[in-house]
């Protein structure tokens, strides 16, 4: 059982994920940051062919990651029943305050596109050295957990996570929690097992390790797979067709004007008028300036003039054009995203494009949303708040991201008020925009106005003559 080992077992085992899976992830990096494979050149290439090599790389990774990255943003969370309210109708809820401390409206984002870019990214949630419960995310390239069953728990048995790696003589230190404490981890090197160090062993406060994982995509094997490494052959094939393109517009875009039975001018001597030669014994012909003003004559009737066409970049563009249409349908993200062509679009047509990609972030929010479900869980648990540790039907609330006309999401709101019943607070969260704290102030500005109103109810059921005083002092 991963439990029952000792801490210095669990370092090394964890550290032996990072050797595994580094050379994938830093390939995965690589990508995501511009430093491409070079697309395919003859041995004897030179440094124009290599510089247009540079030139030809077309990075459309950040892009699908950061597509899907840009829908997600929690904006509230729902407790479940039966837990801890606020005293104040004012007062946000535990879980939220833990949000806002961690500043994590603004750090979301990070542990979203870790996890896209790269199958999977962590948070610790823990006490600072001041005592505040915070949230921070952390990274995986430095980062593994050991699982019992990796593909259904979402509490990992032990975790580790680098916090500087060895360098000249000083040994890499990592951070290494199991269900109960917390570990200071010193090592030479990821394979190194003999020079892995454990100490301390300090309480952590929770009832199981701290750290959560964001998974884009599980397998049963418990694998993990971002969007990015299932696209990186495409990358390349797009790349080798712009470095195709660039030499083709380089060396074969233009016209080549060609001569035949004329002998070109060489230099000569200007005191002797004698050819002057090469090393090798050759004359040394003289450059000829021509242009479009300039004109070739020969006197010998045996010169032919002639051209060489240049090379069609047509067939070179459409082929780009079919390999981002690839990389569209395969990564889920509408054509228009990627090739900027919205022209002569319908409304109903730029919905359609967008149903794969709608379903696709609804797919994450499911999988990020139960992480965070714990995240507040462990929070609430350091907190000492044990209803809320142990709501398990609490829920986070998602931005609405859809692009919509905020006339149009009134009229809609308000035919589900008028058609369902729905009532007006329920469809509060659903106005395009709104924020947590901007629902926390609309509470509050409802209770004060039925404090009135049950106010001048109240004073007009006792004296009636005074209905026309209240009215005055309410306005």
């Amino acid at each position: 059982m991963v439990t029952a080992a000792s801490p210095i077992a669990l370092a090394r085992q964890l550290l032996g994920i990072l050797h595994r899976d580094g050379d994938r992830l830093a390939q995965v990096d690589a990508y995501l940051h511009g430093r491409h494979a070079d697309p395919y050149m003859p041995p004897q290439a030179d440094d124009e062919y290599r510089l247009l090599a540079r030139r030809a790389v077309s990075n459309w990774m950040p892009l699908l990651v950061g597509t899907p990255a840009q829908a997600l943003y929690v904006d509230g969370h729902r407790p479940g029943t039966g837990t801890e309210v606020p005293a104040e109708p004012d007062s946000a809820t535990p879980e939220w305050e833990h949000w806002q401390r961690s500043r994590l409206d603004a750090r979301q984002a990070a542990v979203y596109r870790g996890a896209l870019a790269y199958g999977h990214s962590f948070t610790v949630t823990e006490k600072n050295r001041s005592g505040a419960i915070v949230t921070k995310g952390l990274s995986a390239l430095k980062t593994s957990a050991l699982y019992e069953d990796p593909a259904n728990d979402d509490t990992p048995a032990a975790a580790l996570t680098v916090t500087a790696w060895p360098q000249d003589d000083q040994p890499g230190r990592a951070r290494l929690w199991d269900a109960r404490r917390e570990y200071a981890v010193t090592f030479r090197a990821l394979t190194d097992e003999k020079s892995v160090r454990v100490q301390g062993g300090r309480l952590h406060g929770a009832s199981e390790c701290p750290v959560t994982r964001f998974a884009a995509y599980v397998d049963l094997e418990g694998r993990t797979l971002g969007v990015i490494e299932p696209m990186i052959a495409l990358q390349d094939r797009i790349n080798q067709t712009v470095f195709d393109l660039l030499l083709a517009q380089s060396y074969g875009s233009t016209k080549v004007r060609t001569v035949t039975g004329m002998a070109p001018p060489v230099q000569r001597d200007p005191e002797t008028g004698e050819p002057v030669l090469d090393e090798l014994g050759n004359p040394i012909p003289l450059r000829i300036n021509h242009n479009s003003r300039r004109f070739l004559f020969a006197e010998d009737p045996d010169v032919r003039f002639g051209s060489l066409d240049e090379t069609p970049l047509q067939g070179f563009i459409e082929s780009i054009d079919m390999s981002i249409r690839h990389l569209s349908a395969l990564a889920q993200v509408p054509p228009h995203h990627l090739l900027g062509q919205i022209a002569n679009l319908s409304a109903e047509a730029l919905q359609a494009a967008e149903v794969a990609l709608s379903r696709k972030i609804a797919e994450f929010r499911t999988s990020f949303g139960e992480s965070w479900e714990r995240v507040f869980r462990l929070a609430a648990e350091l907190a000492g708040n044990h209803s809320s540790s142990e709501d398990y039907k609490g829920e986070v609330v998602w931005r609405d991201m859809e692009s919509r006309s905020l006339g149009q999401a009134a009229d809609a709101l308000g035919k589900l008020r008028q058609q369902l019943g729905i009532p007006e607070r329920g469809l509060w969260r659903r106005v395009p925009g709104v924020t947590q704290t901007e629902l926390e102030d609309w509470e509050q500005m409802r209770e004060d106005d039925d404090s009135v109103a049950q106010l001048a109810g109240a004073l007009n059921r006792a004296t009636p003559e005074a209905e026309a005083s209240v009215e005055k002092a309410a306005a």
